[in-house]
């Protein structure tokens, strides 16, 4: 994909982030959007930046590690969205200014470990992943346990629990209304999230939620991040 056709996208991206938000009665401003540049390769990343990207979201700590050599130090948030294995959390605490996709105390601590250990001065932002849907494919933390993780992330001194994330089902074209099927997943985590704020007396500002496909209603039931692929750079390489 050229740079002149990813800046293209992004336009309409942020056309539809912009709609969007104020059918909800908010400002656009509220939404980050983070490029998922998962299998797309450097150079993608650094027009995607040029043309404005200031977020991009990885799905594993092995390709970003070699990857990240091609970006040129690009000075953009860096943040890993896709499962985190517990042998990777070292690596991941260095090399991502944020973990969105944590489910488990045991990564949890190992990323507070290794911020520790290695000297860092910020602390790590991190998100809770949430399994809003009983899928076997899906990770997360269940919702009947996510009160208790919670609680115990939000302690650890170098994380900052920051909000929650999640993966709703994918309703395609078979479905009779798409938008109307996934909203009440997005829904649903809003309000888990507006429960843990109110039980934890945290700000929690972060719902992560929303992609390629759906973004546009995630942004009505609040979203305030929105994790876009397809739709920026094209289909994967």
């Amino acid at each position: 994909m050229t740079q002149t056709s990813i800046r293209e996208n992004l336009l309409r991206i942020q056309e539809r982030i912009a709609a969007a938000a104020a059918r909800a009665g908010r400002r656009s401003e509220e939404i980050t959007l983070i490029g998922v540049s998962k299998t797309h390769p450097a150079i993608a990343i650094q027009e995607a930046f040029q043309a404005g990207v200031r977020h991009f979201g990885e799905n594993r700590v092995q390709e970003w590690e070699v990857k990240r050599v091609g970006t040129n130090n690009l000075p953009a948030t860096w943040h890993l969205i896709g499962h985190l294995q517990s042998n990777k959390a070292a690596k991941a605490a260095k090399l991502f200014h944020a973990v969105d996709s944590v489910d488990d105390l045991a990564v949890a601590q190992k990323l507070n470990r290794a911020r520790a250990e290695a000297g860092f001065s910020a602390k790590l932002r991190v998100l809770l992943e949430v399994r809003v849907a009983q899928e076997e494919t899906k990770s997360g933390v269940e919702i009947a346990a996510l009160p208790e993780l919670a609680e115990k992330v939000a302690a650890l001194p170098q994380l900052e629990l920051a909000g929650l994330m999640c993966i709703p089902p994918f309703f395609g074209s078979g479905a009779a209304s798409p938008a109307d099927a996934v909203r009440p997943y997005f829904t649903k985590l809003r309000e888990l999230r507006d429960e843990l704020k109110a039980k934890l007396g945290l700000p929690l500002p972060v719902l992560s939620m929303g992609m390629s496909h759906d973004f546009e209603v995630a942004i009505e039931e609040g979203a305030t991040e929105v994790r876009v692929g397809t739709a920026l750079f094209g289909g994967r390489m």
